[in-house]
């Protein structure tokens, strides 16, 4: 038995021998930290709207007798839409002009009386009642005459409401109503609607907490005029123009608690593309899409690889390399990112050593084997010398 036990620890003598006792500290990959230009960029949701919009009515009730313009298509200012049936305007209009006549008839006569009314009442012939009917009917003929000529001008005003133009330039969407419908200003639909074109606005909520971050980052620089705003549609692709905010509503959602940012954006025809055709202009009234809020002269911060930032329950933090090649935990404060980069705000200086690759192997205090990130492999660490050297 005993001779059993001593060759059991005879024969595990070696591989005990063999077992590593320690290792050299595992190798990082580092960038260090330097400041360049960033971009401060903010996303939201937003949709594309028109700045002036019009519901066409009729003014006044009758047959609608033509539609002038092809739906979908732009049109000018003054443009003829639609034509109401003329016929019985233009037969209100001569009765009145009629009466008018007829006015000025009865004012002539009532002169006339007033005329003769006074001479008698000069002589002595007259009585001054006789006298005084008499100016109360020239009065009264007077004021007919201009109740007659008004008639004449509501006439005129509702036969011209019978050509049906366009109050703005825009493009105009389908008509409600097809000819030989009636249509009168109670009409439930508008005839048609017009959105104007260049520029568009895009609207799009901030929630109160950062509204006043972006406050306190552009109140220094500007403030909205230090910011610009782009869009990106839904096929991912940005728009290429910037635009401006020109309204920041004075009210925050009690349902949201975020306010209103409006922002005017241009929205020309595409390079050969004819006004009024499909798709000449990329920006549509009702369009949503995402909104970048961006700053509109690049600021200098320190940057590194999205990669090198992890998170727990304190929040963001990096592993930097410290004195003597040992991994040091810094919290950090994230600005704007990207799944490529990320600024850092607080918690990294410029020159740090960050940690890139390896960070599994890595614990705070620990002992690394500083390089490069995306040095060759074998390649002697900082401050290390090369194989064989002395």
């Amino acid at each position: 038995m005993k001779k059993l036990v001593l060759l059991l620890a005879l024969g595990a003598g070696p591989a005990l021998a063999q077992m590593p006792q320690g290792g050299p500290p595992p190798a990082v990959g580092f960038v260090e930290a330097r400041r360049q230009p960033v971009t401060e960029s903010s996303e939201f949701i937003g949709r594309i709207e028109a700045i002036n919009r019009v519901d066409i009515r009729a003014r006044v009730t009758g047959f609608l007798e033509q539609r002038l313009f092809t739906e979908g298509t732009e049109v000018a200012e003054n443009a003829p839409l639609f034509r109401i049936e003329r016929a019985p305007f233009e037969a209100a209009l001569d009765q009145a002009k009629a009466n008018v006549a007829s006015a000025e008839a009865q004012l002539a006569n009532a002169r006339v009386v007033l005329a003769r009314a006074r001479d008698l009442r000069s002589t002595g012939a007259g009585t001054q009642a006789a006298l005084d009917n008499a100016q109360a009917q020239e009065r009264t003929s007077a004021a007919a005459l201009l109740g007659a000529q008004a008639q004449v001008r509501t006439a005129e005003i509702n036969l011209a409401y019978t050509e049906i133009t366009a109050p703005i330039a825009g493009a105009i969407g389908r008509a409600f109503y097809t000819p030989g419908n009636v249509v009168s200003p109670a009409s439930p639909d508008p005839l048609a609607t017009i959105v104007s074109q260049d520029p568009m606005r895009v609207a799009f909520t901030i929630p109160q907490r950062t509204a006043l971050e972006l406050r306190q980052r552009f109140e220094g620089r500007g403030g909205a005029d230090a910011i610009r705003i782009r869009v990106r549609l839904v096929d991912g692709s940005v728009y290429p123009l910037a635009g401006r905010i020109d309204f920041i509503d004075t009210t925050i959602g009690r349902d949201t608690d975020s306010i209103l940012v409006r922002a005017s954006i241009p929205n020309p025809l595409r390079e050969g593309a004819r006004s009024g055709e499909p798709g000449a202009r990329r920006l549509i009234d009702g369009q949503l899409l995402t909104v970048l809020l961006e700053g509109a002269e690049p600021v200098q911060a320190i940057v590194i690889p999205r990669a090198a930032v992890a998170q727990d329950q304190q929040g963001f933090f990096v592993f930097v390399v410290g004195e003597g090649d040992t991994a040091q935990r810094r919290n950090i404060r994230l600005g704007r990112s990207t799944p490529e980069s990320a600024v850092i705000e607080q918690g990294v200086a410029e020159g740090d050593r960050v940690i890139v690759d390896g960070i599994q192997r890595v614990r705070p205090g620990a002992p690394v084997t500083p390089q490069p990130a995306g040095a060759p492999p074998g390649r002697p660490p900082q401050g290390a010398p090369a194989a064989g050297a002395r």
